[in-house]
């Protein structure tokens, strides 16, 4: 086989516990060894399939000519004075991503990208300046997960569908590895969340799923020309759509649905924009998380002296509205909300 032509099996990262049964099989092997190469994969995070001594030796030499693993190379990672590491990875195509470890004191959160760039280009995000390249693969959403546990040492135990990209337009990909993170590496539905800018079908088609995912929907802006110019790619959805069919998830799973809103400085931070979006979201169960923005060098947005925070803090309380701050995590590697960019600094 020259070097030229592909592989003749896709990666084995990203596959179920039931395609890699189906897999050895095919291999002429019995299906437990497809329990086996899962264990390997998602249990220990395995990088090579000489690691996998469970495993016969003419079956490794074959996996290893024939099957590639599907583990990105690790070209550059970050600290931060809070803790928080970025990393940037190289998937076997040569294309780059992002994906951001965030130790707390009970939990260890990593921050997955689910596109190689984005497609929505709002207005005030880093990702979207260099354009979308193409979807992610289960198997290389998962592989950040592997590769931050691995650093960590330590298990990982919420995972946040917040890093590049817009996982509802890559439906399917991002749901197995929903599945995956669960099912192999034993990560709670409800630990895991999916944030996304307002894509209505896709919010739609989630709720029909009955996960006990956290759905987060980037709103940004309590009326619809405000949000068409922040977020100009998603424009066809109105804002009355998208707490239609937040409200639909909600009812359908039981989950109550998280806002997440981007504070920028005399744009959308006003006691008046608080009032509007206090009136939206009245009587729909929900919890609004404020993100004071995070500097972006390409962009004129500021974020808001801390007393224009509060007193928009204070107007959602008012109207009984559950609103929490996010806490600043990375900025100083640019790896908070809206920074990450594919490359390093």
């Amino acid at each position: 086989m020259s070097p030229q032509e592909p592989l003749p099996f896709p990666p084995l990262l990203g596959q179920t516990r039931e395609e890699l049964e189906a897999f050895a099989e095919a291999l002429g092997e019995p299906p437990y060894r497809g329990r086996q190469l899962a264990r390997w994969l998602y249990a220990k995070g395995a990088r090579s399939y000489a690691v996998m001594t469970d495993l016969p030796q003419a079956f490794r030499v074959r996996l290893e000519a024939e099957v590639p693993l599907g583990r990105s190379a690790l070209l550059h990672l970050q600290r931060s004075r809070d803790g928080t590491v970025k990393f940037l990875l190289e998937e076997a195509d040569g294309e780059r991503v992002e994906a951001v470890l965030m130790p707390y004191e009970r939990r260890l959160t990593v921050c997955l990208s689910s596109q190689v760039g984005c497609p929505i280009g709002c207005l005030f995000c880093a990702t979207g300046l260099s354009g979308f390249t193409r979807n992610l693969s289960a198997g290389e959403m998962v592989d950040q997960v592997l590769t931050a546990q691995e650093f960590a040492r330590r298990r990982i135990s919420n995972v946040v569908f917040m890093g590049m990209g817009e996982p509802l337009l890559n439906y399917e990909q991002v749901l197995k590895a929903v599945h995956l993170l669960h099912r192999e590496m034993g990560i709670g539905m409800r630990h895991i969340t999916l944030s996304t800018v307002g894509h209505v079908p896709g919010i739609r088609r989630l709720a029909e799923e009955g996960l006990q995912l956290t759905l987060a929907i980037s709103l940004h802006a309590p009326n619809d020309a405000l949000r068409r110019w922040l977020i100009p790619h998603l424009a066809r959805f109105s804002l009355e759509e998208i707490l239609a069919a937040a409200r639909e998830y909600g009812e359908k799973t039981g989950r109550r649905v998280s806002f997440e809103y981007v504070l920028l400085s005399q744009v959308n931070d006003s006691p008046g924009h608080a009032k509007e979006l206090a009136s939206r979201l009245r009587n729909l169960p929900c919890h609004v998380n404020l993100i004071p923005f995070n500097p972006v060098a390409e962009t004129d947005f500021r974020p808001p002296e801390p007393q224009r925070i509060r007193a928009f803090r204070e107007v959602l309380e008012r109207a009984g509205i559950a609103v929490t701050q996010r806490l600043q995590r990375g900025a100083d590697i640019d790896a908070a909300c809206g920074q990450l960019r594919r490359s390093w600094r």
